[in-house]
């Protein structure tokens, strides 16, 4: 059902299927659960915007319940080990952690984010080419009803390549959009994100929640309808790309308990 998770310009709703004939972008926001007025800003937005927050931060959840209210889309933005040792907070998965470590960590921080529906990774750029620590979380994911979206931090990761042999529903980022913050660079970052679902028919962009890159969507997100583009959710364009199906039938996972949300 495309209706529910795209706006594009059609003037029929009860055509869900011209929806998915449009050029079709989803754009995740990473670093959710720092800074309270701009997340209230994104989760308040019109578009279908999907948000990954960091676990057990100040405001993870009640920006998180703000934004399933307001209908967007709830990710864990799972900290993993770069190769610059920068710090990653609570919740990080770390290169010293065992296969245990690694499953314990993980299934707290997906309880501690409220409405999760996928993953991606924050940092990685070590984590996510250690082939055996990717089989360890592929393997604690693979039991929720969860999607991984690959933020593809390092050319060489292959949490994606790991999590299709999970049969996970996995996607990968395609444009970066503020990695520097500036409105120009935004501005063609983001025209760049639009030729290549153009070109290909769907694309993922990922933003922080910075203010050039806020203002920059609320001023051009609703000129999209006039471009003839679409925008969707994670799990909206994962239905484009795989003929509008269910990324999981009726008790196939186990759901995940949000009995541990509030402790670190």
């Amino acid at each position: 059902m495309a209706a529910p998770f795209a706006t594009g310009n059609s003037d029929t709703p009860d055509k869900p299927a011209d929806k998915a004939l449009l050029p079709t972008i989803a754009i995740i926001i990473d670093d959710m659960g720092h800074n309270r007025e701009q997340g209230e800003r994104l989760a308040n937005m019109e578009q279908p915007l999907t948000l990954a927050f960091l676990p057990f931060r100040r405001h993870t959840v009640s920006l998180a319940e703000l934004a399933h209210r307001q209908r967007k889309e709830i990710m864990l933005h799972s900290p993993m080990a770069n190769t610059r040792n920068l710090s990653l907070g609570a919740g990080g998965l770390t290169s010293d952690m065992d296969e245990a470590s690694i499953a314990t960590t993980l299934r707290r921080s997906l309880q501690a984010i409220p409405h999760v529906r996928g993953v991606n990774n924050h940092m990685g750029s070590l984590l996510t080419q250690r082939l055996e620590m990717m089989d360890w979380v592929m393997k604690e994911l693979t039991k929720y009803p969860v999607y991984f979206v690959d933020s593809r931090t390092i050319a060489t990761s292959i949490a994606g390549d790991v999590a299709q042999a999970y049969q996970i529903p996995s996607m990968t980022r395609d444009i970066f959009l503020d990695h520097e913050q500036s409105e120009d660079f935004v501005d063609r970052q983001f025209k760049k994100l639009i030729r290549r679902a153009k070109e290909n028919g769907t694309a993922i962009g990922i933003g922080h929640p910075h203010k050039v890159t806020v203002n920059y969507l609320e001023k051009h997100l609703p000129e999209l309808d006039a471009q003839g583009v679409a925008i969707a959710t994670i799990s909206g364009l994962w239905a484009i790309r795989n003929g509008n199906r269910e990324m999981f039938a009726d008790g196939e996972k186990q759901a995940i308990s949000p009995a541990l949300a509030r402790n670190p």
